[in-house]
This record gives C-alpha cells, structure tokens and sequence, in this order.
C-alpha cells in the first residue's frame, strides 16, 4: 500500500523550533519531488517547501525562507523540514506530498500524487 505518514507536529512557543517528518511506504521517495503544505483554518491550502528528486534542489515560500529546511534522508525514505523561529501566522495542518512535478511547480500550484494524512503545529504562548 503506497503512504505517506507525517509526523513531528504539536504545540510550541513563539520563536521555538520543530522538525516534521514525512516516511513514505511501498514506494521511492527518491524518485519524486516532495512537499509540504500547510493549510489553516478558513484558509486555501498552500505551498511550504519542495524538494526535487533530480538535484535535491528547493524552493520555499517567501513567508518561510530562513526559518524553514527541507531535507531528504535517502536511507530512511523520509523527508524533513526543519522549521526554526516560529510564529504564530504558522499555525496549520502541515501535509506532505509527493509528485513528479518539479518543486517550485509543485508547491506554487499544490499538486501531489499521494498526500498524507497531515500534522497540526500550533504555535502560541
């Protein structure tokens, strides 16, 4: 059965720090671009960061850029992002994805073949 499972959400201060995961089963994350989008409450779904399985090459988000890392880890066919410094604007259900569009494409356009089932982040003091 083809999956992927996130990870890594809950609750943090302002300013604090939590690393998401994205595990996929049944198939080879290597051989997609990964993303992650996140959606909030009364909000259209958006792009966050996207990884390309070619060069590992990124894009991210304006709201995000400095504070937010994707990354792959071949050997454990996950995918993470890093986010740093937090704020309360990043309070969503976090999602990933995957899909053979290339990165900036596909999390400009939200697109994905397979999607998670999503993790809440809640950012506030």
């Amino acid at each position: 059965q083809l999956q992927l499972v996130e990870s890594g959400g809950g609750l943090v201060q302002p300013g604090g720090s939590l690393r998401l995961s994205c595990a996929a089963s049944g198939f080879n994350l290597d051989y997609y671009a990964i993303g992650w989008f996140r959606q909030a409450p009364g909000k259209e779904r958006e792009g966050v960061s996207c990884i390309n399985s070619s060069d590992s090459s990124t894009y991210y988000a304006e709201s995000v850029k400095g504070r937010f890392t994707i990354s792959r880890d071949g050997a454990k066919n996950t995918v993470y992002l890093q986010m740093s410094s937090l704020k309360p604007e990043d309070t969503a259900v976090y999602y990933c994805a995957a899909d053979v569009a290339q990165a900036q494409s596909m999390c400009v356009t939200v697109v994905g073949f397979y999607w998670g089932q999503g993790t809440q982040v809640t950012v506030s003091s």
